[in-house]
């Protein structure tokens, strides 16, 4: 035994092994103490092991219990609807967290943006029950469900989530006007969860209400639990006001097995040229750190990448500089000594 954390890691394709790399090397010179199982997923996976997904991933996510991961590519065609959905269902992390905050020196809109999404991430529209296309192409149908445990367990997660890091507000965000059964009840468990956390503010809004005053008003937010279509839409709103994909971590939450992962796509198209920006990945391992409760290793993390962007030093052209992936992680690693 070694007395280190066993972290499952995942490369992932495109630029994935390119962040994780910097990654891994910010979390070395923190002298973090995780040992590492690297295993295959996506599309390495299929070329070396000939499965999207191979045993030998799963085992070590179930021994361990604690993920990072890079991008993956699902191709078009057979086998899964998505990676991430498969991994999502098959260890039931069923909490997807997704901060949203401002980082000094980006070409965002706002400053001052500082809001967590509580996604659902098992049910509803992702789940496609009972989907189907009529072999003439005319007519597609996919259930939407929606159960009350689901809905409890992911809005009790956000109130405890909101206490733990003293959050003054909880935000339900539904269509229960138009989707009376499915998000109605969603709006029914969320109102009565509340009741329970008198100490933290709660209110409810229409998604389409929600979006736009998002833009507008974004100051009106701290956190948001809503279900998992609407859950994938806002959070990827609320990484544009802070400047993009590129800031957007994403934790996936269970009662036993945690995954964290930047929410950005595998980019192909810059794949190889060393330009790929690593905070997304680097902010989800800040995650990875407080769900360990490691939460002063977490803020100096998150603290390091705050002064390289606010500096603009060695950072990736995303953001406006002209520094490579592996010089931005140099600029974090000076920043944490």
């Amino acid at each position: 035994m070694t007395g280190k954390t066993e972290l499952t890691v995942i490369r992932g394709d495109g630029i994935g092994p390119e962040i994780m790399d910097a990654t891994l090397g910010v979390l070395e010179a923190m002298d973090a103490g995780f040992d590492y199982d690297f295993q295959l997923a996506g599309l390495a996976a299929q070329e070396a092991r000939g499965s999207l997904l191979p045993d030998e991933t799963l085992e070590s996510i179930t021994r361990t219990r604690l993920v990072l991961k890079g991008p993956l590519t699902t191709p078009v065609g057979g086998g899964f609807r998505s990676l991430n959905v498969e991994l999502r269902r098959r260890f039931d992390l069923y909490a997807n967290v997704r901060p949203a905050i401002s980082f000094p020196g980006t070409r965002a809109r706002y400053d001052n943006i500082d809001l967590i999404t509580v996604r659902e991430n098992t049910e509803g529209a992702y789940l496609a029950a009972d989907a189907f296309t009529s072999e003439d192409g005319s007519r597609a149908e996919s259930k939407m469900v929606t159960t009350r445990a689901g809905c409890e367990r992911v809005v009790r997660y956000a109130f405890d989530l909101a206490h733990k890091a003293g959050r003054r507000k909880v935000t339900a965000v539904h269509k229960a006007n138009i989707l009376k059964d499915v998000s109605g009840l969603f709006l029914d468990v969320a109102r009565n969860t509340a009741e329970a956390y008198p100490d933290i503010e709660f209110d409810d809004m229409i998604v389409d209400n929600c979006c736009m005053q998002l833009v507008m008003n974004p100051e009106r937010f701290d956190v948001m639990v809503t279900t998992n279509l609407f859950g994938d839409i806002i959070s990827d709103l609320c990484a544009g006001l802070v400047g993009g994909l590129g800031l957007a971590p994403g934790a996936n939450i269970g009662d036993d097995t945690a995954m964290f992962e930047a929410v950005h796509g595998s980019a192909p198209d810059i794949a190889g040229q060393g330009i790929a920006n690593p905070c997304a990945l680097l902010l989800g391992t800040a995650q990875l750190l407080e769900h360990l409760e490691r939460t002063h290793d977490a803020r100096k993390l998150r603290a390091a990448i705050r002064e390289v962007i606010s500096s603009c030093d060695r950072v990736t052209p995303d953001l406006g500089g002209t520094g490579t992936t592996s010089s931005f992680a140099e600029a974090i690693i000076d920043r944490l000594g």
